[in-house]
């Protein structure tokens, strides 16, 4: 039952992307829309809409995914896929892209996500320095990795002139203005086969739940499990970054939430995660572009001004 009201839920989420915008569609419209019986609607849906809707959906979904990985990989649920310093490094990517002239349609993701699988590479030696993927170590390096990215994509909107330090700080706040069926097949070449990793890790996920001994005598090979886990994770965020900018809280936020409504065994949890990120995100992006129309937020606003309230009652009824 909580599966078909998950879906549901979603569906209403991706018809209201649909039908809200600058131009209103309203149901008949919507379905002429559809139907290619209004050449107009037709147009307003499937080549401004609906690419923006799919690839929010599936960017939040995928954020949402890596979230419950990462949470279940450094059992911490403060863990989120920015905390590993990829945002930092697509961000200084997508800023360099920017600087230089090259923000086009391929170039800024292709940046972005060289830089975000850069920081990742960093990250990753640097938590092997030990010899194994130690979670706390992990988590110092990408804070590291993530603070200097920081500092330089800084340095670089310093030196740029007034349009591109406008274009890059509205790329860094998040945002789906540009998408379109390149960037979402993009998204889906980038991170359908590091999603697809993470559910099939889920037994392994709940198995680490139980600490590292206990994994590893009921078969799990922990530090391969960890390094798979990591890695994918990290590939999604990535592709979110490259095509999205930067977008906080879903991944923080979801798995909380899904917790309380389908219990913690990762099987269940993953799946319910996807939708529920992916319907928040485009209902999220909803608001950003029309309540205060026709000013178009930034949906990395948006989600941290939701986000930030929903997470401060989870964790307040969690800690009681």
């Amino acid at each position: 039952m909580k599966g078909w009201l998950l879906a549901a839920a979603a569906a209403l989420a991706v018809g209201t992307g649909l039908a809200l915008g600058a131009v209103a569609l309203g149901p008949t419209a919507l379905w002429r829309g559809i139907s290619g019986a209004d050449p107009e609607a037709a147009t307003i849906l499937w080549s401004i809409r609906a690419p923006r809707v799919a690839l929010a959906f599936l960017v939040g979904g995928g954020l949402g995914v890596a979230g419950a990985a990462l949470q279940a990989l450094v059992r911490n649920p403060l863990a989120d896929p920015y905390l590993l310093g990829i945002s930092g490094g697509a961000g200084l990517g997508a800023v360099t892209a920017i600087a230089l002239g090259l923000a086009a349609a391929w170039a800024l993701p292709a940046f972005a996500f060289a830089g975000g699988v850069a920081a990742l590479v960093i990250v990753y030696r640097l938590a092997l320095a030990a010899g194994r993927l130690d979670p706390r170590t992990l988590v110092l390096a990408g804070v590291v990795v993530g603070s200097f990215a920081g500092a330089l994509t800084s340095a670089i909107l310093v030196l740029s002139d007034a349009p591109r330090l406008r274009n890059a700080f509205l790329w860094l706040l998040g945002g789906f203005s540009a998408a379109s069926w390149p960037a979402v097949l993009a998204f889906g070449a980038y991170a359908a086969p590091a999603l697809a990793v993470l559910i099939v890790l889920g037994r392994r996920f709940d198995l680490l739940a139980l600490g590292e001994e206990a994994a590893a005598h009921l078969g799990v090979d922990v530090d391969r499990a960890r390094r798979t886990a990591y890695l994918a994770s990290g590939l999604v965020a990535g592709a979110a970054v490259a095509v999205s900018g930067v977008v906080g809280f879903v991944g923080l936020v979801m798995p909380h939430a899904m917790r309380r409504v389908v219990g913690p065994l990762h099987g269940r949890l993953l799946p319910a995660v996807f939708v529920a990120g992916g319907a928040f995100l485009v209902l999220a992006d909803v608001l950003a572009r029309t309540v205060v129309r026709p000013v178009e937020l930034p949906v990395g606003v948006v989600t941290a001004l939701v986000g930030v309230p929903v997470f401060a009652v989870l964790l307040r009824r969690e800690a009681a």
